[in-house]
């Protein structure tokens, strides 16, 4: 239900935002790389989450974010000056990755090692669902009803807080099977993991900002355009995304990855070059495919860390994730203004950098047994 939730919400701010900011608060490549980059700072503070289990269990750390996310994302249409959406977006952002941080922790605590690829593929089902209704309130309030922007935010922003609010009193607390270490901390040992946990944030930052920002900028798409394309995305996660969590299982990380950033490479090679909208549309499409195949990393962490390590560890992973967001959107965006082109042969080479660091797994990742290498990294360092 919080995977749900937190998908409904986000996705309605997510796919309208590139035309609100355009059409009502004129925004440029400039003001929405700034923007992008506030709202990876909360991502870039994740670490700080660990400070706040001293004092509060972790599944109501988690509920707690879903509500700032939902009272986030109702008030963005409200404020639509540059300060207002810098204001909403920290707010609703707080929200979202401190959840992302507990709900990371918690399903790898939760799930033995074996299922864990399977259920993240089926949890990427759920988000499916979550963004479909998203997307489908789109079309009915806008299209139908045709309600503006602030309208269409504060009715699904106050749907998704009802929704938490009643697993807040639904639902018990559930066992924790191993207590988690409350305290910072870096192990040398998780030091590819960390590695492919920056790249991955960069080449995220790249599709979620400037991939989306060109389909408006460049080509022109609508809101209904954009939302269809979204559709298109979330329908094949619905249909395939549990079936790719256990080919994942079955094939390992290594070429699960190996597989993943190869794509990326060729799509984003694609990107700098095209100039048909269709096109353009298809290598999204595409590209969102590839975002399922980042369970691998998480199944990988599962399988090397301390069990105890696990929520610590999120965290400060976060952290990492977020280092290259909060830079990437505000330095891109001023790329962007000289050369979009550049800004995805940069993508293509975060890509690169990501395959030569998946050729480092191990055929069986185990701790002791982190990288092809496992001796450079002793458990016992930190």
């Amino acid at each position: 239900m919080m995977t749900f939730i937190m998908s409904l919400v986000f996705a309605v701010w997510q796919v309208l935002l590139n035309n609100f900011v355009v059409e009502v608060a004129s925004f440029t490549g400039k003001e929405i790389g700034l923007l992008q980059s506030l709202r990876e700072v909360p991502g870039f503070l994740a670490f700080t989450a660990i400070l706040v289990l001293l004092v509060i269990r972790e599944q109501r750390f988690a509920l707690i974010s879903l509500l700032l996310l939902c009272v986030g994302v109702a008030l963005t249409g409200w404020f639509p000056s540059v300060l207002g959406l810098y204001c909403t977006t920290v707010l609703m952002s707080v929200g979202f990755h401190y959840y992302e941080t507990c709900n990371q922790s918690l399903t790898l605590q939760w799930l033995p090692k074996g299922e864990a690829a399977a259920f993240m593929g089926q949890a990427l089902s759920v988000k499916a669902a979550g963004a479909l209704l998203g997307y489908g309130s789109i079309w009915l309030l806008m299209t139908g009803l045709n309600l503006p922007y602030e309208w269409v935010y504060t009715l699904v922003g106050g749907l998704g807080l009802l929704m938490v609010l009643y697993c807040m009193a639904r639902f018990p607390q559930f066992r924790e099977d191993a207590p988690q270490q409350k305290r910072l901390l870096l192990r040398k040992r998780y030091s590819l993991y960390y590695l492919l946990t920056f790249l991955s944030g960069a080449r995220r930052q790249i599709f979620m900002v400037f991939a989306a920002f060109m389909m408006v900028e460049k080509f022109g798409y609508s809101v209904t355009e954009i939302t269809a394309l979204f559709l298109i995305n979330y329908l094949f996660n619905l249909l395939f995304a549990k079936r790719i969590g256990q080919w994942i299982g079955r094939i390992g990380e290594r070429r699960t990855l190996m597989i993943e950033y190869v794509g990326l490479i060729l799509v984003f090679v694609s990107y700098a070059n095209v100039e048909h909208p269709t096109l353009a549309a298809g290598l999204y499409v595409i590209d969102h495919l590839f975002f399922a195949m980042a369970i691998a990393i998480k199944t990988y962490f599962q399988k090397i860390a301390d069990p105890d390590e696990i929520a610590a560890t999120a965290g400060i992973s976060f952290t990492i994730n977020h280092i290259a967001a909060v830079v990437i959107p505000a330095l891109l965006g001023l790329v962007w203004l000289h050369s979009p082109a550049l800004v995805f042969y940069i993508g293509a080479g975060i890509g690169l950098c990501s395959l030569l660091a998946a050729l480092s797994l191990p055929a069986t990742p185990a701790p002791g047994n982190e990288t092809r290498w496992g001796a450079l990294f002793p458990a016992t360092q930190t």
